[in-house]
């Protein structure tokens, strides 16, 4: 367990520098498309597509993180009325549960970045897989960090939050 939570705690750093730093490159991308737009009368035509695949990043690696910080969105209220048994047991599910979500996300992903791979968004001169390869990455995280919560659920221990 001390290997995995080591791991899914660097891992879950690196998310969050992934997706904050994206979240800073939109800025900049919407802000410097404003000024060439309305100061220099000219529309970058890359803008929207980079500013596009940021945003997934953004969504995607902010949201790997959330699940290893336990920062999604969850029923800790109506969960919490519940006796201890009750709660070992729906915490399972849900983390279960999750564990599908990953690898639905991952898998469906994966394979519409293959049925693309050959495609380029034409702005930019890459590939259009590269809409979905920070989801495959996203739901392999998603995998990872909820198999750490199952482990510590069944041993009775917390999962430490990344930003403690």
């Amino acid at each position: 367990m001390k290997w995995l939570t080591w791991l899914n705690s660097r891992l879950s750093r690196w998310a969050l520098y992934i997706a904050v730093s994206c979240l800073l490159g939109i800025v900049g991308v919407v802000f410097g498309s404003v000024i060439w737009r309305y100061l220099l009368n000219d529309a970058p035509a890359w803008s929207e597509q980079v500013a596009l695949i940021l945003v997934i990043n953004v969504a995607m690696f902010g949201a790997a993180a959330g699940v290893r910080d336990e920062g999604h969105i969850g029923m800790e209220s109506l969960i919490g009325l519940l006796p201890p048994k009750f709660q070992f047991w729906v915490g399972n599910v849900v983390g279960l549960i999750t564990i599908v979500f990953g690898g639905f996300l991952c898998w469906g992903c994966w394979a519409m970045a293959a049925s693309v791979w050959h495609n380029q968004i034409p702005t930019l001169s890459i590939s259009e897989a590269y809409r979905y390869l920070p989801c495959v990455v996203a739901g392999f995280l998603i995998i990872l960090f909820s198999i750490e919560h199952l482990i510590a659920m069944s041993s009775d221990k917390k999962v430490i939050p990344s930003w403690h």
